[in-house]
């Protein structure tokens, strides 16, 4: 079995659940044209999708761990298909929304059993320099979506979108069918899942606040992604192309920290990485309220060194939850994405509320608090034990 194939394949798996999320984006203004509906309900066809991939998180963690990687992540990618060639077919909202959710349901296995595979097929330096590549892939579905979707409704319609999707799951599932081998141990876990093992993944100190962690960062890149816009138009007035340019900078800036952070696991402590990166975080944060209101150019450098440092930090929790959950890896990385599209989901809520209350100041400072608070808990988790070679 090509170890570096196998990787590939199943981070495209994993790459398909962001990608599918914000394909959809672009086209939504003529979604609500073509069906004679309303905003809030063509709006809630991706808080849907968003929503059921957060669910099934914690359901195909501990499937993938009793009944094996292979057949679980083949499964949800055929549900996936079948799903987006529902959409396809779809002529009312009711109907999307219907396919939508099988859609989410589907490509959820997708990074549950990718980040498993890794821990399955690789040790130490290599692991971590596979989870970079993992993270990369993940980091590159929701720049390559709106992209990708802006281009094909523009040419022919928004129902091409999801034809599209159908042909490309299907060539993922067909040679992910080829190539991928059982990767599960014959240590690995075979009991039936019981509630409590979600209970001793978060009673697990280290593996808590690496979920925090994944928490927070989520919840502060979604804040970015739901408010940026309308912060360069009521300071700079940026069009909507000038406004793509800005973000395609701090998604980028996340690929590349997420190839960065591979690179370097065998080189500096997974520890002190997570750590590091986290007060880093808190920084340009900071910097980003600082400066935001000054100059453009300013704006646009702090959050590319937060998308950076994001990135830098997103393969190491991965291997590191991998490391410590050796029988229920699975689970442990569905409770940790769980989480984070939790994060993803009170990001925009929260953030609404304080905007109401303070502006857009209050949305980054109550980020830079929560990332600084996960920050010292990090710290006094970790400890001494952060600055010790694994």
């Amino acid at each position: 079995m090509n170890k570096t194939l196998i990787v590939y394949l199943v981070s495209l798996a994993a790459f398909l659940g962001p990608f599918t999320q914000t394909i959809y984006t672009p086209i939504l203004p003529e979604v609500t044209k073509d069906f004679g509906t309303s905003s809030f309900l063509v709006n809630l066809t991706i808080s849907i999708f968003t929503l059921f991939l957060a669910l099934m998180q914690i359901v195909y963690g501990p499937l993938t761990d009793t009944k094996g990687r292979r057949k679980v992540l083949l499964f949800g990618i055929f549900i996936y298909v079948l799903a987006s060639l529902g959409c396809f077919f779809s002529h009312s909202i009711s109907i999307l929304l219907v396919f939508r959710a099988l859609q989410a349901i589907g490509i959820a296995a997708g990074s549950v059993v990718a980040a498993t595979v890794i821990g399955d097929l690789f040790e130490g330096k290599a692991r971590g320099k596979a989870m970079g590549t993992f993270q990369m892939m993940v980091s590159l579905g929701p720049v390559a979506g709106p992209i990708a979707g802006g281009f094909i409704g523009g040419s022919f319609n928004f129902h091409t979108v999801f034809l599209v999707l159908v042909f490309v799951g299907a060539v993922i599932f067909l040679f992910n069918f080829i190539f991928l081998k059982e990767t599960k141990t014959e240590t690995g876990s075979t009991e039936r899942f019981q509630p409590r093992d979600f209970v001793f993944i978060l009673k697990n100190h280290t593996g808590a606040s690496i979920i925090l962690l994944g928490f927070t960062q989520y919840y502060a890149l979604y804040n970015f992604l739901v408010f940026l816009p309308n912060i360069l138009n009521d300071r700079y007035a940026l069009p909507a192309e000038q406004k793509g340019i800005v973000f395609l900078c701090m998604s980028l800036f996340i690929v590349v920290g997420s190839f960065v952070g591979g690179r370097i696991q065998g080189r500096f402590p997974s520890r002190n990485v997570i750590v590091t990166t986290a007060y880093l975080n808190v920084l340009a944060v900071f910097l980003f309220l600082l400066v935001s209101h000054i100059a453009l150019p300013l704006l646009i450098v702090s959050i590319m060194l937060f998308g950076f440092f994001l990135g830098t930090s997103l393969p190491v929790q991965t291997t590191l939850l991998t490391q410590i959950f050796h029988s229920n890896r699975s689970t442990a990385i569905g409770v940790y994405n769980f989480f984070r599209y939790i994060g993803m989901a009170c990001g925009p809520i929260i953030g609404s509320w304080l905007l109401k209350i303070g502006g857009y100041d209050t949305i980054y400072g109550f980020v830079d608090v929560l990332f600084l608070c996960c920050s010292l808990i990090l710290m006094k988790q970790f400890g001494k034990a952060a600055y010790k070679p694994q």
